[in-house]
């Protein structure tokens, strides 16, 4: 059992995220950390420039209701939402939050993934806990 899961979100319309919630409220001690963690991704400076300004503080708002929502139907969960790239800040949360297991959604790899790596397959290279991949 573990006592300080992390388990990233994408809202990705291919990425199943009922299964990494359901196994982490399996694998999770009665007294358990869940963290709900959404990275968003950096938007170029030339994209946001058409952009109107409240876009990004609603679509901040939206993001973390919805993670927020994920996280009332685990005990002791919190959603967190951060910006960056995703691999990297996954990793870098963990560093400075130790969790002890990392659950991660997967997806049928493609050639883009052969070619350019997925988030997933980056956190499992470098995480310094367990991860236990969903798919």
């Amino acid at each position: 059992m573990y006592h300080n899961i992390l388990v990233p979100i994408s809202f990705d319309a291919e990425r199943d995220i009922s299964g990494p919630l359901k196994l982490a409220e399996i694998l999770a001690t009665s007294d358990a950390q869940v963290t709900l963690l959404h990275v968003v991704e950096h938007i170029p400076s030339y994209a946001i420039s058409y952009m109107p300004p409240e876009y990004l503080a609603e679509a901040r708002k939206a993001l973390q209701m919805e993670l927020d929502a994920l996280a009332e139907k685990l005990p002791n969960a919190e959603g967190v939402l951060v910006e960056g790239h995703s691999g990297r800040t996954i990793l870098d949360w963990a560093v400075e939050h130790k969790p002890d297991l990392i659950i991660m959604a997967s997806h049928r790899p493609g050639m883009q993934d052969l070619l350019l790596g997925s988030t997933t397959n980056h956190v499992v290279r470098h995480a310094a806990c367990a991860v236990h991949v969903v798919r």
